[in-house]
């Protein structure tokens, strides 16, 4: 589990459930929205709008919102055009940052993200400047309840998982970005639940930060998280045991 990872977990568990919960569901019904617009409505035949459905579901989101913003996207009801961007950037102590956000106002967004970069010691970049760093993989998460590791490595190593890892109270498991979709599914005949399945950002190599760089990262991945317009942010950045402890007290 990458720092930015590990730490997002903590903060979280830490933070205000409420206001994380409402900041959340206005990313998802964003993403909802867009993969319907791309992929149309229907949840069986279009991954992203599935990948999103799911994501809201397991914030406990309501099964109208998912519907409207379903609608919103397919244009049965009015609706926000949101367009997709991935910014990059560069932090202290060689740390790299890629920014994805969906925006209706490219030149509010751009402002905003820039000052974020700058406000917290870092700097944005032009394309290319941290993507080269980080391999598009999937991820699915499942409950250690749902499968043994024996039935995991079966079922999901076997229809084209790479790796497995256990995150104290999931399982991770990995697979190349094209074979999420065929990954999940496999687990799903073989009655295993999957709580989410997604694609990320995975650092090809991470660089461990400590003391005030720790400090400055933390914040800015934090700040970034809480910008309206941005979906997710991945970082290279680690962090140890000892630093999780001291930032998390």
């Amino acid at each position: 589990m990458s720092g930015h990872s590990r730490w997002s977990t903590i903060k979280h568990k830490k933070g205000a459930a409420d206001a994380r919960r409402g900041k959340i569901w206005t990313k998802l019904i964003k993403e909802i929205t867009v993969a319907a617009r791309m992929g149309g409505g229907d949840i069986n035949g279009n991954p992203r709008l599935r990948k999103a459905a799911d994501a809201a579901r397991a914030e406990n989101m309501p099964q109208d919102n998912i519907q409207k913003a379903i609608k919103r996207g397919t244009g049965e009801l009015e609706g926000v055009n949101y367009e997709e961007i991935t910014y990059e950037g560069t932090g202290p102590g060689g740390t790299l940052f890629l920014v994805d956000i969906l925006t209706d106002n490219r030149n509010r967004s751009v402002a905003e993200i820039r000052k974020i970069f700058e406000k917290g010691g870092a700097s944005m970049g032009a394309g290319g400047t941290a993507s080269w760093a980080f391999d598009r993989k999937g991820q699915i998460k499942l409950s250690k309840k749902a499968a043994s590791e024996e039935q995991l490595f079966d079922v999901a190593l076997g229809a084209g998982g790479e790796d497995i890892a256990d995150e104290g109270e999931e399982w991770l498991v990995t697979t190349a970005g094209s074979d999420v979709d065929i990954v999940r599914k496999a687990l799903e005949d073989a009655k295993i639940e999957v709580k989410n399945a997604q694609l990320a950002m995975i650092p090809k190599n991470t660089v461990n930060v400590t003391g005030r760089d720790a400090d400055v990262v933390v914040r800015l991945v934090e700040n970034l998280d809480d910008q309206d317009d941005v979906q997710n942010v991945w970082s290279n950045f680690d962090l140890s045991d000892e630093e999780l402890a001291r930032l998390s007290g």
